[in-house]
């Protein structure tokens, strides 16, 4: 299973597409890192947001789009072209988008602890909760 991890930071979707294939974990090169939406207000920046999204994930034919899930209010809470940016890629045609719970990566970061860096993997380190997003999410399908 291949996978496309996202956590939603501002205007930015960082991403983190790895992938379980016979219990082993592999990061996949990618061609970007995170993808950005400049203007949150009108619709065609949106809709090319969508497009840029899409062909990444068909392009590295991606299973599923793990996102983390962000608290609505308080003081950790996702801004609203972040929710913007969530919707166009649920609403991606022919993509299966699942969002997961911050508690749940907890849960399952506390069994299988990540024991490798970022470098290790050829990953940012802005990437880091992207990549523990799609770690966590496949060692709970496992």
């Amino acid at each position: 299973m291949k996978i496309c991890a996202v956590e939603l930071k501002s205007n930015e979707a960082i991403v983190c597409i790895l992938g379980l294939d016979r219990g082993l974990f592999n990061v996949a090169e990618c061609r970007a890192r995170k993808l950005t939406l400049n203007d949150g207000t009108a619709v065609k920046p949106l809709k090319a947001f969508q497009a840029e999204f899409a062909k990444l994930v068909s392009d590295y034919k991606v299973d599923k789009v793990v996102i983390r899930e962000r608290p609505m209010k308080g003081k950790f809470a996702g801004s609203a072209i972040g929710f913007k940016m969530e919707a166009a890629m649920q609403l991606a045609e022919g993509i299966d988008v699942e969002v997961v719970s911050g508690t749940a990566i907890k849960e399952s970061l506390k069994r299988q602890p990540v024991d490798i860096g970022m470098k290790e993997v050829g990953l940012k380190q802005f990437q880091e909760h992207a990549f523990a997003t799609g770690y966590a999410y496949l060692n709970m399908k496992r």
